[in-house]
């Protein structure tokens, strides 16, 4: 309900309008100047309508949106005509047989009996004679002697400048591995090196990416792969120590260490070996040999730790005394071991190569104190028995014949190789390779009279002493500055491979043709009769 005063009669707005407005009240109908009382009125309900609401009831607007007509094609394709054939030889013509001659038999037999003792009398001259003796019908057609097959190479460790140390194929004869160092001047004991392993029968193999990498702390001088195991490979570093890897797990490879305590060798290691334990074949220990004048033998525990089982020292004053040498200098005792090579036929005899550049024959066997001064846990033996004349300078291989029992090679600093026997102290031949140094030397694992040589003229020389004892019979180029090839190992499995490692801290597989890998009929005798005629 809405109420409001009941308005009086208009009036100007200047007189009695103000006169009211003046006093607060309204001016009533009884009079003026008096106010009247307020009134109210009832009036009807108002309404007004929206016309907004219409508006927008009516307004409506409809949208719609349609993605990019798609584009539709259709093709099809057939393969091209083919067509069949088919060949039908020709049939056979029948083959008449045909008529026997008429010999005149009585003559034809008197023919025969005349010759019969002059054709016996040349048949037992040629069944005598020796003038095709080692000759074999090659019915293949002839290929190059050596070829390259794999160039392999860890860039990372070639940025760095190092050298390929040492290479080791494993009991498969399918993985190569190499040791990354120095060997050349400076002190590359805390430089960090790699161990690298390439499966060669994996498909799609990468020359420049290993199969798996070992990172190193010291630089790494030497490798052997286990002879059973073919993942497990054990390196001689230049700090003194010896480790054992799983390449396998490349992750944590590291199996076992020698750790750096009173037995640890304190000069750089330069050969390891894996050797069956005596009373256990089937178990192998690690044989190592470093510059300090100590041999080493090492087992694997439980802990990741190599313990020391036996040892061996090499003292001036209890070396042989059948060839002259020269004087150490003043207050040296021991005698640095730089090679090492097991005879196949007696497991306890070795032969060492020395910094003096003398070759020694040692016994594991051997019972006699050294006397020696070097801390051991230990009691460490005197193992030389034997001393043979030197080189020019110090010995960086030796290798045993796996034909005879009595020959060994050594090649040493003065670039000549030295063909040995056990019985006596002279060499048997001297051959000079190189006018630089000789690195590695190695016999063959199937030719008796067959032997690789690495030269520091980045040189690999093959020697067939049935063909030549004075010159190689093939020189491979393995580096074409002419940096040092510095190891090299045959493959026992696939012996048509060789593997060689240089200067350049690349790996080359050489492949060998049948000239290097299949014996001749007479070459062990021969071999025997070499062996005979200068020891006689």
């Amino acid at each position: 309900m809405a109420t409001r005063a009941q308005p009086g009669p208009f009036r100007p707005a200047g007189s009695a309008g103000a006169e009211a407005l003046a006093t607060g009240g309204a001016a009533s109908a009884g009079g003026p100047g008096r106010p009247g009382p307020l009134q109210d009125e009832t009036l009807g309900v108002a309404s007004v309508p929206s016309q907004w609401r219409g508006v927008q009831g009516i307004r409506r607007e409809t949208k719609s949106c349609q993605t990019a007509s798609i584009a539709t094609a259709e093709a099809s394709v057939q393969t091209r005509k083919h067509a069949d054939a088919e060949v039908q030889t020709e049939v056979p013509a029948p083959v008449s047989a045909r008529s026997v001659a008429q010999h005149d038999s009585p003559r034809l037999a008197a023919f025969l009996r005349r010759v019969e003792a002059m054709v016996i009398r040349e048949l037992n001259k040629n069944w005598q004679s020796h003038a095709f003796d080692g000759f074999e019908v090659n019915w293949t057609e002839q290929q190059p002697t050596v070829t390259c097959l794999h160039t392999l190479g860890y860039p990372p460790a070639q940025g760095q400048g190092l050298h390929v140390t040492s290479v080791s194929w494993n009991s498969t004869g399918s993985v190569v591995a190499c040791a990354y160092g120095r060997l050349d001047d400076g002190d590359w004991s805390t430089l960090k090196s790699f161990v690298c392993t390439w499966n060669l029968d994996r498909r799609g193999l990468n020359p420049q990416q290993p199969s798996a990498v070992v990172e190193v702390p010291s630089a790494v001088m030497c490798l052997a792969f286990h002879p059973t195991q073919p993942s497990h490979v054990a390196g001689g570093l230049y700090s003194g120590e010896v480790l054992v890897w799983d390449v396998s797990h490349p992750e944590d490879p590291l199996l076992w260490r020698t750790g750096l305590t009173d037995d640890t060798h304190t000069d750089p290691v330069y050969q390891v070996l894996w050797l069956p334990e005596p009373r256990h074949s089937h178990r192998f220990q690690v044989l190592s040999v470093a510059t300090d004048g100590k041999v080493l033998l090492w087992q694997g525990g439980g802990v990741g730790q190599l313990q020391l089982t036996e040892g061996f020292a090499l003292v001036v004053q209890q070396l042989p005394k059948n060839t002259k040498l020269k004087k150490p200098p003043r207050g040296e005792t021991e005698v640095g071991a730089t090679a090492v090579a097991f005879s196949g036929f007696d497991p306890s005899l070795f032969v060492l190569g020395t910094e003096g550049g003398f070759p020694l024959k040692c016994s594991l066997a051997a019972e006699e104190a050294a006397l020696t001064r070097m801390p051991s846990s230990v009691p460490l033996r005197a193992p030389a028995r034997f001393t043979f004349s030197p080189h020019g300078g110090p010995i960086y291989s030796v290798s045993c014949s796996p034909f005879h029992r009595n020959l060994f090679l050594s090649a040493g600093t003065d670039g000549h190789i030295h063909l040995y026997s056990m019985l006596q102290a002279q060499p048997l031949a001297s051959l000079q390779l190189s006018h630089k140094y000789l690195f590695a030397v190695r016999w063959s694992p199937v030719r008796p009279l067959v032997f690789a040589a690495a030269s520091g003229e980045g040189d690999v020389q093959l020697f067939d002493l049935q063909k030549s004892s004075q010159k190689p019979t093939v020189s491979i180029k393995q580096t074409q500055d002419d940096s040092p090839v510095y190891c090299l190992e045959f493959n026992r499995q696939q012996t048509q491979l060789l593997a060689a490692g240089d200067a350049k801290g690349t790996v080359k597989v050489w492949q060998l043709s049948t000239e290097f890998t299949e014996q001749g009929p007479r070459e062990t005798e021969d071999l025997e009769q070499l062996a005979a005629e200068v020891a006689a």
